[in-house]
C-alpha cells in the first residue's frame, strides 16, 4: 500500500480530531478541524457521519492511529502482533511502541513541527543514535538511548535555530539539551504521555474480531 501524498489536513478532518501532521498550523487558526468541526471530506461524507457501526468505530480509531504516527498497515498490524505478545495492557503496549520510533521522537524533542517532517529529518540522514547513524524512521528506541544531529547537519539553519529552543512541550521520558541538539531516553512512554486522542480498546477490539 502507498503512502498517502494528499492533503494531511484533508486527513484530520476524516477523523475529526487534530492528528498535529501540519505543525504550528495545528495550533492556530488556519486548523482545518478548528475552521470546520464536526465536518468530514467527501461527497456523502455526511450521510456517512450520522450512523456508524461498532466495526466503523473500531475502523476510524485505527486509522486515526495509523495516520497519527504515518504507518502503513502492514507495518501497523506488526506493532500490533508485538504488543499483544508483550506483559501488560495490549492497547497501551501498541501506543508505547509507536511512540518509541524515531521519527516520533524526534517530534517529540521538538525537531520537526511535524511527524511528517521528523520524518524526512531522518530519512536524510541527519539523526545519530548512540553516536551511529540511523536512517530508518520506524527504529524503536530505548532507555538511555541518546540522539544527536549529526555534527555536519547541525549548520543547516534549521537546526541552528532549534538551539534557542523551540517552546515544545517535551513528554517526561525525554530530557532534551537544545544547545547541543541532543536528547536522552530517561524511561519507557507511559500512556498518559500519548497526547492524541484515542481509544486504542476499540483497535484491539477490531484485531480480536
Amino acid at each position: 500500500m502507498a503512502r498517502y501524498t494528499g492533503s494531511v489536513c484533508r486527513l484530520c478532518r476524516r477523523e475529526g480530531t487534530k492528528l498535529f501532521l501540519k505543525g504550528d498550523r495545528c495550533y492556530g487558526p488556519k486548523c482545518a478541524v478548528a475552521a470546520r468541526p464536526n465536518t468530514i471530506p467527501g461527497e456523502h461524507a455526511q450521510a456517512r457521519q450520522r450512523k456508524q457501526s461498532e466495526y466503523g468505530m473500531q475502523l476510524r480509531e485505527k486509522q486515526k492511529a495509523k495516520r497519527a504516527y504515518g504507518v502503513l498497515e502492514t507495518q501497523f498490524h506488526r506493532y500490533f502482533e508485538t504488543a499483544e505478545r508483550q506483559k501488560g495492557i495490549t492497547g497501551e503496549n501498541l501506543l508505547i511502541l509507536l511512540e518509541r520510533r524515531l521519527d516520533n521522537v524526534v517530534y517529540r524533542m521538538g525537531f520537526g513541527a511535524s511527524r511528517p517532517q521528523a520524518r524526512q529529518i531522518v530519512r536524510h540522514g541527519h539523526i545519530l543514535v548512540n553516536g551511529k547513524k540511523v536512517d530508518i524512521p520506524s527504529y524503536l528506541v530505548d532507555v538511555n538511548d541518546v540522539i544527536t544531529v549529526r555534527e555536519k547537519s547541525a549548520e543547516a539553519d534549521h537546526f541552528k535555530a532549534l538551539r534557542e529552543g523551540t517552546g515544545r512541550v517535551i513528554p517526561k521520558w525525554l530530557t532534551v539539551d537544545n544547545a547541543n541538539l541532543k536528547a536522552t531516553v530517561a524511561a519507557m512512554p507511559a500512556r498518559e504521555d500519548v497526547d492524541l486522542t484515542l481509544q486504542e480498546q476499540l483497535i484491539v477490539e477490531l484485531y480480536s474480531r
